[in-house]
């Protein structure tokens, strides 16, 4: 049987693992400690489209394939775990408190708008439309964008169901085992680590921000910056708010996570008091019946963002069989990853609609 080694253990490896093993591989996930950054327990939880690909439509084209598989994923997964991602698809709002904010997402709307092979379903609304489906919305909102497609999951149930189903289908996890690069070993396709080695015909590197230094190993440029985000949970409150926004998301067990902050080269994980305190501040303009809610918990995760924010798809040329992924999108591209990604890996290839996506956009940059 035919060898795997992905290397990280977050969403997206664990994604491409569960793709690659339901091929018939026989999958290892190199992951590292519980100390290090781990973007898939850091993030909102946002499956979300609109606005992406704004400038580059095949990502827009990607992020809503993604999206369409959702529902179909989500249901596989409770039925074959037990364990319910929460997925919820109602639709999303992108709440604008000022007539600066308001011209920017009808731009980008605009921009969006009649582009191939894009459902043309992204909006501008009046606050009419929103008080309808978010009747708790605060005064200062004066319109705002909508997308149908738009929802989000719970990002920890997500990661513990494909954790469950990739080892029923007899992935094995190994943890503390950290590879050092990707080579060949005579004519083997092999992962170094610190005491071992693992010889496999499939290697993929989908290790957050590391990506980028091992990827280099086997010959692939992945450029990427670490990006903190901090959010603020509050506590368990009756359903409030239906829809989710960029900022703000109501939990199914009842807790709203508010805050969208983005920490440009910032490489520690941690909160700081004037984020954490314009978080409070949006919130309450969005949703003033959150001034009264007690505040839990808070924190600041750093996550991946490719140079250009843009999904990369990397092929090794002088490691045949080595890959890399690498994005910062991981919840909303986790269907396709799992769905098409993974099995396209597993047969030695990339799917011909990510070839805008792949990391040789980086060579022409900069080669011109």
């Amino acid at each position: 049987m035919k060898r795997a080694i992905v290397i990280g253990g977050g969403i997206v490896g664990l994604s491409l693992a569960v793709g690659m093993a339901r091929t018939g591989l026989s999958v290892v996930i190199l992951d590292g400690s519980d100390q290090e950054p781990r973007a898939s327990y850091g993030n909102a939880g946002l499956v979300w489209v609109q606005g992406k690909g704004a400038n580059h439509p095949p990502y827009a084209q990607w992020s809503r394939r993604s999206a369409s598989l959702w529902p179909q994923f989500a249901e596989s997964l409770l039925a074959a775990t037990g364990i319910d991602p929460e997925y919820d698809r109602r639709g999303g709002f992108s709440l604008c408190l000022s007539e600066e904010e308001l011209e920017a997402r009808a731009s980008m709307v605009a921009k969006l708008s009649g582009q191939p092979g894009i459902p043309d379903d992204v909006a501008m609304v009046d606050v009419d439309f929103i008080r309808e489906r978010l009747p708790k919305v605060g005064p200062d909102v004066i319109g705002a964008s909508w997308c149908p497609a738009d929802g989000h999951a719970n990002p920890l149930f997500l990661n513990q169901a494909l954790a469950v189903q990739a080892r029923s289908l007899g992935v094995e996890i190994l943890r503390n085992d950290k590879a050092l690069s990707i080579g060949m070993a005579g004519s083997q396709l092999t992962v170094f680590c610190a005491e071992n080695r693992y010889p496999a015909e499939r290697v993929v590197i989908a290790a957050g921000l590391a990506t980028q230094p091992l990827a280099a190993t086997a010959g692939m440029r992945v450029p990427l910056k670490p990006v903190r985000g901090q959010i603020v949970v509050t506590e368990r409150l009756p359903p409030s708010i239906a829809h989710a926004t960029p900022t703000t998301r109501q939990a199914r067990a009842g807790s709203v996570m508010f805050g969208n902050s983005h920490e440009d080269h910032v490489v520690t994980p941690g909160t700081t008091l004037p984020i954490l305190a314009s978080h409070a501040q949006r919130a309450i303009r969005e949703f003033p019946f959150l001034a009264s809610a007690r505040v839990l918990r808070s924190w600041g995760a750093i996550r991946v963002m490719p140079a250009d924010g843009m999904p990369i798809y990397a092929r090794s040329e002088t490691c045949p069989g080595a890959f890399a992924v690498a994005c910062h999108s991981g919840i909303t591209l986790a269907a396709a990853h799992a769905g098409i990604v993974g099995p396209a890996i597993a047969r030695d290839a990339l799917p011909g609609e990510l070839a805008t996506l792949s990391s040789r956009r980086f060579d022409a940059a900069l080669a011109s």
